[in-house]
């Protein structure tokens, strides 16, 4: 079978495998869908903490059953898609029902190799019903889940001023999740086309510009004096983060979704006196995958809106490694297999 392997930062070459052979437990997918996403952006740029090459990357997956233990709940030709971290069962975190932040969390396209296959096997308890979802946006969950959790994380309240830096695909189901759930979101990015994506796509109210200056006027602004209750980081970039720190309400709460590799600054009087939760929210769980394909069954948000580009699993390895890049008008390419 064919796989794509990041064998070092900058470089993704197709391979051969042999095909995965079942194992106890354990169900075989031929994959349908993958989705490209930060993560492995920022491992094929060598940017991406906890990562080792070589590895196969792909963790947003859709995907239909080929093989299935006789009492798993599933049965071949089901369409389903993967919650892609594998936790122990038995570490504090585990136990405490935090399987999401394991403490010997192993990732697949992170940890261990990933779904750019075309058949990839996984414990069978980690497979999620499609529900008559289709492939297109079963492929989508997993990266609206981590947004739907990292809303969860906050405790958001009804009409709350809420501010997500960085208009990626994490920060537009970030966006997505705090407007589901009442709140007035302020976008801020960069990046002229995603903040126009936000409006257009997400239907975000408000939108800044960091890059134009004077943050906290325009903040000030848009909230009639005050400051945003919620701050939410999803661009894993140093100087946003420690930045955002500032622009808090007083009793506000700041949750990093985005992740670097170092240390981060905080100044600890102004972030003291502020009386300030700092939360950090990582994966995910079942409940946010169950949350987010019921949120597609009712209508409340259509996944496929953040597909803007397309690619063959079998083009060759110098196109594919172009969606590795940061293009400037890319949200979300699928690897169509």
């Amino acid at each position: 079978m064919r796989t794509l392997i990041c064998l070092e930062p900058g470089v993704l070459k197709s391979s051969t495998a042999n095909m995965p052979e079942p194992k106890d437990g354990n169900a075989i997918l031929r994959i349908n869908r993958i989705g490209i996403c930060g993560t492995d952006i920022h491992a094929f740029e060598g940017t991406q903490p906890y990562f080792s090459y070589p590895r196969v990357l792909g963790h947003e997956l859709s995907a239909e059953v080929v093989s299935v233990s006789v009492n798993s709940g599933f049965i071949a030709g089901d369409v389903v898609t993967v919650i892609p971290y594998k936790n122990c069962g038995t570490c504090i975190a585990c136990r405490n029902g935090k399987e999401n932040c394991c403490v010997q969390m192993q990732v697949y396209g992170v940890h261990a190799d990933g779904g750019m296959a075309e058949f990839f096997q996984v414990p069978e308890r980690l497979l999620v019903h499609g529900q008559g979802l289709n492939h297109d946006e079963l492929a989508l969950v997993e990266p609206l889940a981590i947004g739907a959790h990292a809303v969860r994380r906050a405790g958001l309240v009804p009409r709350e001023f809420v501010l997500v830096n960085g208009a990626g695909p994490i920060g537009l189901a970030v966006m997505t999740y705090a407007k589901i759930a009442g709140c007035k979101v302020i976008a801020a990015d960069v990046n002229p086309y995603r903040l126009e994506f936000c409006r257009d796509k997400v239907g975000t109210e408000y939108l800044v510009n960091p890059a134009d200056g004077d943050m906290e006027t325009k903040l000030q602004h848009i909230t009639s004096g005050d400051m945003p209750t919620v701050i939410f980081d999803a661009t894993g970039n140093k100087q946003a983060i420690e930045s955002s720190f500032s622009y808090m309400a007083h009793g506000g709460r700041y949750v990093l979704v985005g992740l670097q590799k170092g240390n981060i600054e905080v100044n600890h009087p102004e972030f003291h006196k502020r009386e300030g939760t700092l939360l950090s929210s990582r994966n995910a769980t079942r409940q946010d995958f169950e949350q987010v394909i019921s949120s597609i069954q009712q209508k409340l948000i259509d996944p496929t809106v953040f597909i803007t580009h397309r690619a063959d699993f079998y083009d060759t390895d110098d196109n594919l490694q172009l969606y590795l890049t940061k293009e400037k008008n890319l949200i979300k390419t699928l690897l169509c297999l």
